[in-house]
C-alpha cells in the first residue's frame, strides 16, 4: 500500500469515527473508524520508514568511489 492508500484509509476512518451519526446493528461504526485510522497511520509510518532507509542507502552508494585499473601485456 502506498502513501495515497494510507492517507485514504486514515481519512475514511476519520469520517467513520467523527462524521457519522448512524448506527448499524451489531457493528460499532465509530470503533471501525478508529481502527481504520490506526491502520492508516501505521501504514504511513511504515512507508516513511522504508522510504527513508532506501534514500539513505542510495545516497551512500552514490558517494562511493570506484577505482578501475587496466593492465595491458
Amino acid at each position: 500500500m502506498g502513501i495515497g492508500g494510507c492517507i485514504l484509509l486514515f481519512a475514511l476512518g476519520a469520517v467513520l469515527a467523527f462524521g457519522v451519526d448512524w448506527h448499524l446493528s451489531g457493528v460499532n461504526v465509530h470503533m471501525v473508524g478508529w481502527i481504520l485510522m490506526a491502520a492508516g497511520l501505521l501504514g504511513l509510518i511504515t512507508y516513511a520508514s522504508v522510504f527513508r532507509r532506501r534514500r539513505f542507502m542510495g545516497r551512500a552508494a552514490a558517494d562511493e568511489v570506484v577505482e578501475e585499473r587496466r593492465y595491458y601485456d
